[in-house]
């Protein structure tokens, strides 16, 4: 567990190779793109204000969601789906119990973001479908990656990170006018090697941009990978030391032991963070769930 950093006092929140850009398009539900919010008005010599203070209580999470050995739940999507929920209004960060307002999907099906949408319309949600997807269970539509945000989320485009042929991971950015942040998903594959993998982590790092963010996802390695190093120089992940890239493990083997960490949630170093992973097995899933809560000032 990340202890926080900054004077956040945790007790006071409340629980509440180019890179071709494309909006989100055939791959996404239609009604699942980012809720539109206007932009923040300009002060009268044309500057912009300087962003509020934001605190994002965020859950990123493979939630494993294919019809495929080692995905408990990937036959049962409605049951995975009450999962998902749940973790959403609930998750434990630094001891205490707060509800999200921000979520990155990976291996999510398309159905359970439509049913997301569909039980709360205050949430924001977009989806991406990942290249050469299979088919969910039970005819919840393609496997992909998502954002959700309690708050509208826009600008959101599909992208396709470098890779060969064929094989091309997706990233999905939005914008949440909120919280002046960007916010971003991926899913990069473990079979990937250094070298296509560096140039994916580059890519993202130019999709998340120099501002506030919130991005991650399951990179698909550990946190050594030099490949990496693109996004540790810029950024600040949730669960690092100081300038140790250790992190509590959230891929699991098949008892259920954690084994290695593949899950990441990235932000601007100025923001505090606190941040956990669940120290008990996980069964709805093949890794466990990445929670924090960012403080940006």
């Amino acid at each position: 567990m990340r202890s926080p950093r900054a004077l956040i006092p945790l007790l006071s929140i409340c629980a509440a190779g180019a890179v071709v850009a494309a909006a989100l398009t055939g791959a996404s539900i239609e009604g699942l793109q980012g809720d539109g919010g206007s932009s923040p008005a300009a002060h009268a010599d044309g500057a912009a204000p300087p962003p509020e203070e934001a605190t994002i209580n965020a859950v990123t999470w493979n939630v494993c969601g294919g019809v495929e050995p080692g995905c408990p739940l990937g036959a049962d999507p409605g049951a995975l789906g009450e999962q998902i929920s749940q973790r959403m209004k609930g998750t434990e960060v630094g001891g205490r119990t707060v509800a999200a307002n921000a979520v990155l999907l990976q291996e999510v099906c398309e159905g359970h973001v439509r049913a997301f949408k569909k039980a709360d319309s205050r949430w924001a949600w977009a989806f991406g479908a990942s290249s050469g997807a299979p088919s969910c269970a039970q005819g919840q539509g393609r496997l992909g990656v998502a954002i959700g945000t309690a708050t509208p989320l826009a600008g959101v485009e599909r992208t396709e990170l470098p890779a060969p042929a064929g094989r091309a991971p997706v990233a999905l950015c939005g914008e949440v006018t909120a919280w002046t942040t960007r916010v971003c998903v991926t899913q990069l594959s473990p079979s990937e090697d250094a070298a296509w993998r560096r140039k994916q982590a580059t890519a993202l790092a130019a999709l998340a941009g120099s501002g506030r963010v919130l991005f991650g996802g399951d990179l698909g390695a550990a946190p050594e990978s030099p490949a990496f190093d693109p996004l540790y120089r810029t950024y600040e992940e949730c669960d690092q030391s100081g300038e140790s890239r250790a992190g509590a493990m959230t891929r699991q083997d098949w008892t259920g032991a954690a084994v290695e960490k593949t899950d990441y949630l990235f932000i601007s170093r100025t923001a505090a963070v606190s941040c956990s992973v669940p120290a008990e097995r996980v069964k709805a899933s093949d890794h466990r769930p990445l929670s924090a809560v960012v403080r940006y000032p």
